[in-house]
């Protein structure tokens, strides 16, 4: 794996001068990984879960949403919440396919008081369940801060039906060796249920980039 991981800066520096053209907008790194002989037919090869990011980019971080209520509802508006969704908005939202499919678009993650989650299986569950998104719960007496702080640093990396796992790892004017450090994390991810023989392709690209191909990986020859 160390090998690997060493070639990680000189292919991320191959995918950023892959796209030498300035884009109106500050692209995305993103990672590609595809597995070889794992059989998805098996739920236990199936991943939804989330890796925090040595290095965030400060102009890019993930949407949290937080729904909850009073006191746990102020203090997650205090920590930065992108958006805070109570009891009453809840109920407001149930039935309106259109704002709940927006807001399953929109944003990464979603998080929940525990004596929400029933209301919030029955009203956002069918829309945020198939994109792996059904909320995190918040264990009563657990700081909210600390929990936003860390999804907005995160990424999933998620395998349901096809053996590919493709995440952002971070934008193009970060540096190099940070967006390799988040590269890392993300395969030490992977490499936590499948084996290095399982890696068999890994590409870097920009948002509007051609995809490259990291030279050695364990399961190519």
């Amino acid at each position: 794996m160390t090998s690997i991981v060493n070639s990680f800066p000189a292919a991320i520096k191959k995918a950023l001068e892959a796209s030498p053209r300035k884009r109106r907008f500050k692209q995305s790194v993103e990672m590609i990984i595809t597995l070889r002989d794992v059989d998805l037919k098996k739920p236990e090869n199936r991943i939804n879960t989330v890796v925090t990011l040595p290095y965030p980019p400060p102009s890019k971080l993930a949407g949290v949403v937080v729904i909850a209520t009073g006191d746990v509802a102020l203090k997650a508006r205090e920590a930065g919440a992108d958006l805070v969704i109570d009891r009453d908005e809840l109920q407001k939202l149930s039935g309106d396919k259109k704002a709940i499919k927006k807001l399953a678009k929109k944003y990464d993650f979603f998080l929940a008081q525990t004596d929400l989650m029933v209301q919030v299986g029955r009203t956002l569950g069918r829309y945020l369940g198939p994109r792996g998104k059904m909320p995190q719960p918040i264990p009563p007496n657990v700081p909210v801060a600390p929990l936003i702080d860390r999804f907005k640093k995160s990424v999933r990396i998620r395998i349901k039906d096809d053996p590919v796992v493709m995440c952002r790892i971070g934008v193009e004017d970060q540096p190099v060796e940070h967006l390799a450090a988040n590269a890392k994390a993300v395969l030490d991810e992977l490499l936590k249920k499948f084996t290095h023989y399982n890696i068999d392709r890994i590409y870097f690209k920009l948002t509007m980039g051609r995809p490259v191909k990291l030279e050695k990986t364990g399961g190519a020859k």
